[in-house]
């Protein structure tokens, strides 16, 4: 069966999870997944991009930690490391998760 690295709680560092919430369509993918309950497949993410530059934006966010991925048969599912990411830095990823519903919010 083929893996995918993930961080360890203690290997996940606050330079790198800041990085990847930096982007706005990551963003977008960290909401959704919050919003949603369980895995979610790539394929199901509609973003404004390529799906090479979409595939790149679930591994930065997989590398530094925010996000789980597994293999199930040929489709990668992806997950919130919310529990990991609240005890590794409390109140980080609510306060970046409020701060972008607030914008989209704020939108015309």
């Amino acid at each position: 069966m083929r893996m995918l690295h993930h961080p360890a709680v203690d290997e996940i560092m606050l330079d790198a999870v800041l990085s990847a919430l930096a982007d706005p369509i990551r963003r977008k993918i960290v909401c959704r997944l919050a919003d949603d309950d369980g895995d979610q497949p790539c394929a199901a993410f509609e973003l404004p991009v390529t799906k090479s530059t979409g595939t790149h934006h679930f591994r930065v966010l997989r590398e530094a930690g925010v996000i789980e991925q597994r293999y199930q048969g040929t489709s990668i599912m992806s997950a919130l490391r919310d529990a990991d990411l609240e005890a590794r830095f409390p109140g980080v990823l609510s306060a970046v998760l409020a701060s972008a519903r607030s914008e989209v919010d704020a939108r015309p």
